[in-house]
């Protein structure tokens, strides 16, 4: 085996950050890109250090006339390697970006669990973080967003996913594959500038390297991972915070609709917290009572009535709940029921 600079960067990025240990069961998820090419060539050059069991998945979306081949090329490459095959294949084609990515975390955690994977290994850069970072700051999300595409995350019940190429460009995973001669499979959506992300690839990353950064990805990468640790603790410090003001799920009966909920949040907790606790605690409680993502104009609204005049109450959000100030209380009570 041929020990390059990124087999070194990458072993020690498992280890540094604990990645995954010795005798794990690792699916890793290949496209036939040139990432998930260079992802798998790697872990199954390190195998021997780290003993691992490796699997690889392919996802077929069905939207593309070469997507059969596509998966035949994959799997053609795993067994050639010795390497288990596991293919997920789409019940009719994904067009949209968010439902290709939602269908095909699903189909690699049901071949996880099926098979006792304990980790999902993707092959996301420091590109793709870059990129990410940019998209969500066009649509106006909050650090949340700016920080995604963390290195781990719990994907499902005893699965977590995992992203060991967070500090590579998709230029070193490009001349990794040349250097190793490996078969990528060139996905010609890549190519398609009416997807967003496609855009910020191809014209706007370049436009920002020849204009602003020759280092752009990188730079955009690091400010992502340093939002990561930033997010962490803010969540820490809401959790806290939300756990002191809230009054507890108050259930009692109302005739024959059963059972109904009231969330109470102390709000002279609230008033002594910083406006980003503040925003925080109101976003978590939102995500657990609206079907919907909670927008900027949902929290300020809900915010609001911390300093609000007894009585005051919101407009009823998405799902018919409202909030209303009683006293020391806020209490967000299902309107359309008439709580």
């Amino acid at each position: 085996m041929v020990w390059t600079d990124l087999h070194a960067k990458i072993h020690r990025t498992i280890r540094s950050r604990q990645l995954f240990e010795r005798h794990q069961r690792l699916l890793v998820a290949v496209s036939g890109g040139q990432d998930s090419l260079c992802l798998i060539k790697l872990l199954s050059d390190l195998q021997p250090k780290g003993q691992w069991h490796l699997g690889v998945a392919h996802c077929n979306h069905r939207w593309r006339n070469d997507s059969d081949a596509n998966a035949h090329h994959v799997e053609k490459l795993a067994k050639s390697w010795g390497i288990s095959f596991y293919l997920a294949t789409a019940r009719e084609a994904l067009n949209s970006e968010a439902a290709a990515r939602n269908w095909r975390y699903q189909a690699l955690s049901t071949i996880a669990q099926a098979n006792s994977y304990q980790y999902i290994v993707t092959g996301h850069t420091a590109s793709d973080r870059a990129e990410t970072l940019l998209y969500n700051l066009m649509r106006g999300t909050g650090t949340d967003g700016l920080q995604a595409l963390t290195w781990q995350r719990p994907l499902t019940a005893g699965v977590l996913l995992i992203r060991p190429l967070l500090e590579i460009t998709r230029q070193q995973t490009g001349k990794f594959c040349q250097d190793f001669h490996l078969p990528v499979w060139e996905d010609i959506t890549n190519q398609d500038v009416k997807y967003a992300r496609n855009r910020i690839r191809q014209e706007l990353i370049p436009y920002l390297k020849a204009n602003f950064n020759p280092k752009v990805e990188s730079a955009l990468a690091q400010t992502a991972e340093l939002l990561q640790a930033e997010v962490e603790y803010l969540e820490q410090a809401a959790d806290k915070l939300r756990e002191e003001a809230i009054g507890g799920p108050n259930a009692h009966p109302t005739g024959n609709e059963g059972n109904r909920t009231e969330l109470r949040l102390n709000r002279r907790v609230l008033q002594k917290a910083p406006l980003a606790l503040q925003r925080r605690v109101m976003r978590q409680i939102l995500q657990k009572i609206l079907t919907d993502t909670p927008i900027f104009e949902h929290i300020e609204k809900l915010r609001a009535l911390i300093t609000a005049p007894n009585r005051s109450q919101t407009d009823p959000f998405p799902g018919g709940i409202i909030a209303q100030v009683q006293g020391d209380w806020i209490c967000l009570k299902d309107y359309q029921r008439g709580d």
